[in-house]
């Protein structure tokens, strides 16, 4: 048929319309394109590419020991999202010694560690360790709170990166300068990280009160840069602090940390002190009860206001009183009283 066309005659007559761009060599008639020919292409400038290189590799592993609870569990999976840099490994046994971790961040490619340590399934403890060459510090966790509770109504992008805010006593003692450098190095997203966002929108504040560090995460509200809490939150006690990591000697100890059985114990010391007191305050109100009863002498004047009742004559009956019928109706009893008091009227009539 004549209508018929080749299956590249359309691809060609494409192909022959399209047509290049002047280089920069030709040069362009006077006058414009010529009657016929096809415009140039418009080329578009595309954005300017950020130069930054991901120089600071740190990578965080968070993992932690078995028999945590859930809300260790929650807390760690909450530092998980928030710090795009870090790690996830399997639980640790109980049974390895601490040393073994070391080894973990070096096959998973990280030089820091948080690793939640569980004992008696109601106390916890967190090391932060600069794996393999040290320092390290030993935490114990207390007032656990975390993303999914309802107070902390704030909120952040997935993967931005925070401030660091910390209190001024972290410059003036050397142990807690120590331990501002071990959080700046964990705790902040490296810059051009490839799982981060390039904003700042929420800041995590270590604040130094009662001798312990508290944790606390906030929304930065672009409107009036007032801060809504976003969570978790947790208070640091201070232990001690390694010159290895997980181990070594010891460069700092905390002079005002008490151990949780210790505080267990001075519990129970109290309420049975308490107990012990009033069992002995019982022995001596026994004790007076059973001691002699001292006699007082009659007080002469106790008669004073005492008065003689008056003497009512006495009546003898001479008639018989009639005997009540015993009714245990009482229904009846009050028909029978009815009866006799209209004979009363009737007889009186």
């Amino acid at each position: 048929m004549a209508g018929k066309r080749k299956r590249g005659a359309l691809a060609a007559g494409k192909a022959k319309r399209a047509r290049s761009a002047p280089s920069a060599g030709e040069a362009v008639p006077e006058g414009g394109p010529r009657e016929g020919s096809v415009p140039p292409q418009e080329y578009s400038i595309p954005p300017p590419v950020s130069q930054g290189k991901w120089k600071n590799k740190e990578r965080v592993l968070i993992f932690s020991s078995r028999g945590i609870n859930f809300r260790t569990r929650h807390l760690m999976q909450d530092l998980r999202t928030l710090m795009p840099h870090s790690k996830a490994d399997t639980k640790m046994d109980r049974k390895d010694q601490l040393f073994v971790i070391n080894e973990v961040c070096e096959m998973k490619n990280c030089n820091k560690c948080i690793f939640f340590e569980a004992k008696k399934k109601q106390d916890l403890y967190m090391w932060l360790s600069n794996t393999p060459q040290g320092p390290s510090a030993k935490f114990l966790v207390q007032n656990i709170h975390t993303l999914a509770e309802l107070k902390m109504t704030g909120n952040c992008l997935r993967g931005s990166r925070p401030l660091l805010s910390f209190d001024p006593i972290f410059d003036r003692e050397p142990h807690y300068a120590l331990l501002k450098e071990l959080f700046i190095q964990i705790f902040s997203t490296p810059q051009y990280h490839p799982k981060s966002q390039p904003f700042v929108d929420h800041v995590f504040t270590f604040t130094i009160t009662d001798e312990r560090i508290w944790f606390r995460n906030y929304q930065i509200i672009e409107e009036d840069a007032s801060l809504v809490e976003i969570g978790p939150r947790f208070v640091l006690n201070l232990i001690k602090i390694f010159q290895g990591s997980f181990g070594g000697p010891t460069l700092y100890e905390n002079p005002h940390y008490q151990s949780p059985n210790m505080h267990r114990r001075l519990v129970r010391l109290s309420v049975a002190a308490k107990f012990r007191e009033k069992q002995q305050v019982k022995e001596v109100q026994k004790i007076k009860k059973k001691g002699t009863k001292v006699l007082v002498e009659e007080d002469p004047t106790e008669v004073v206001f005492e008065t003689p009742a008056e003497e009512k004559p006495v009546e003898i009956q001479l008639v018989k009183p009639e005997s009540k019928p015993i009714v245990k109706d009482k229904k009846k009893l009050r028909k029978i009283q009815r009866k006799k008091q209209k004979k009363l009227f009737r007889t009186e009539g």
